[in-house]
């Protein structure tokens, strides 16, 4: 397994170190981290809230607002601070690359390495625990688990750590099963 890259595009990789020494001056560096991660993976999944983010049209108050409705209080002040900085230098459309980028540096910097989970259902923090610890034990390097809840997976897990993966999904098992039965 590799180690997580830092961003390649060097505006991305700006934006990711600072938001990286902003979260970290404010010893929030984990939450923020997190919190953009899933933001991204929410905009990932809802195209029409990201276009709208995007949308170069319509003006940066209302684009606010709606940040404001979707994260309101429940975020850390630093990834508000952060998500508002991206949308305002009209950049929300790389808002996933610059939340992978801030994971990649964050977790270089820990010295670990990272896996994308992606699950049906939210997995508990003693199930990530786990993950974490059976990942570990698989590579030899501490990983930061990070989960995607995504109703296409339908049951199990697939993890994604650099060009490598697993993929134990009910969806996928019912792919293989319906192959074989139109092969037969």
């Amino acid at each position: 397994m590799s180690e997580p890259q830092p961003p390649s595009d060097p505006v991305v990789h700006a934006y990711a170190e600072a938001i990286l020494t902003a979260a970290r001056a404010e010893d929030a560096l984990e939450r923020v981290e997190d919190e953009l991660f899933q933001f991204a993976r929410a905009l990932e999944q809802h195209g029409e809230l990201r276009d709208r983010l995007a949308d170069p049209m319509l003006d940066t108050a209302t684009k606010l607002e709606v940040l404001g409705d979707l994260i309101g209080r429940r975020a850390h002040p630093q990834t508000v601070a952060a998500i508002v900085w991206v949308i305002q230098a009209e950049r929300a459309r790389q808002l996933k690359a610059i939340a992978d980028g801030l994971v990649a540096l964050a977790a270089r910097e820990r010295a670990h390495s990272v896996a994308e989970v992606r699950s049906a259902v939210p997995l508990s923090d003693d199930q990530q625990r786990r993950l974490s610890e059976a990942l570990e034990q698989s590579t030899g390097v501490p990983v930061d688990v990070k989960v995607v809840v995504d109703p296409e997976v339908v049951g199990g897990l697939v993890v994604r750590m650099g060009d490598t993966v697993i993929d134990g999904s009910v969806a996928s098992r019912l792919s293989t099963v319906r192959s074989h039965l139109q092969s037969a």
